[in-house]
């Protein structure tokens, strides 16, 4: 089965901006998130999607493949789902382009596990956390067939008689089979979607099928300045820049 890796960037960033083109160990933030998704097996190939031209120009001098985008776009999801209007594959994997600590073989763990549930429509990975407090990292809570029940900012799931024994986060590789990824596409914004900022609660508002596998490691995503000197200092140790 073909699987292509797209990875939607732009500069518009508010909390950290131009977050994209930021240095890290001498590589753009979005370049460092490229590599890493070139080492992956499982991708045929892989490109980043963008509005702007100069991350299309930093893409391009560091070898790797661009697609142009419309600006206008409301969130990554729909980003993507522009760039594979042209592209032929089984599953679209949307790589988000502001971790630039992932590991392939995450990227890997995910193909495959939607390999094994094609009745899923998306597969979105999740990373146990200890602070599940923090509203910028979105919280996933699921069924005993890993099938997701709901994604949110807030502490889910609530404690209120006793504390569950962990708490799950979003890794931001999504893999998306190419007719669920077209179905996104014609969805409008939903009520969850809005209320919560998170762009699959329109998917699963919509009745569309998530599931998720359970990874190990430490991957986040650049949101903010600490995330961004927390990314600069564990790149100068990181085992998977050697590879690149």
């Amino acid at each position: 089965m073909r699987a292509i890796g797209l990875i939607p960037s732009r500069l518009g960033s508010t909390r950290l901006p131009a977050k994209a083109l930021l240095k890290i160990d001498g590589l753009p933030l979005v370049v460092h998130t490229m590599k890493r998704a070139q080492l992956a097996e499982s991708l045929d190939e892989v490109y980043v999607c963008t509005d702007s031209k100069k991350i299309a120009e930093v893409v391009q001098e560091h070898d790797g493949k661009y697609i142009m985008t419309r600006a206008d776009h409301r969130n990554g999801t729909e980003r993507i789902a522009e760039a594979a209007e042209n592209l032929e594959a089984d599953f679209f994997i949307d790589v988000q382009g502001d971790e630039p600590l992932l590991d392939p073989n995450n990227i890997d763990d995910v193909v495959v596990e939607h390999q094994n549930h094609l009745e899923w429509d998306i597969v979105l990975p999740s990373l146990p956390i200890d602070k599940p407090e923090t509203q910028h990292i979105c919280k996933i809570v699921h069924d005993i067939n890993f099938r997701i029940l709901y994604l949110s900012r807030a502490v889910i799931p609530q404690p209120f008689k006793h504390r569950p024994d962990y708490y799950l986060k979003h890794l931001s590789i999504i893999s998306f089979k190419s007719q669920a990824l077209k179905h996104y596409s014609t969805l409008q914004p939903s009520n969850l979607e809005l209320a919560e900022n998170i762009e699959l609660l329109r998917a699963i508002e919509n009745g569309m099928t998530v599931g998720t596998v359970h990874l190990k490691g430490d991957s986040f995503s650049v949101d903010i300045k600490n995330d961004f000197d927390k990314a600069v200092e564990r790149m100068a140790n990181d085992e998977v820049r050697k590879r690149y």
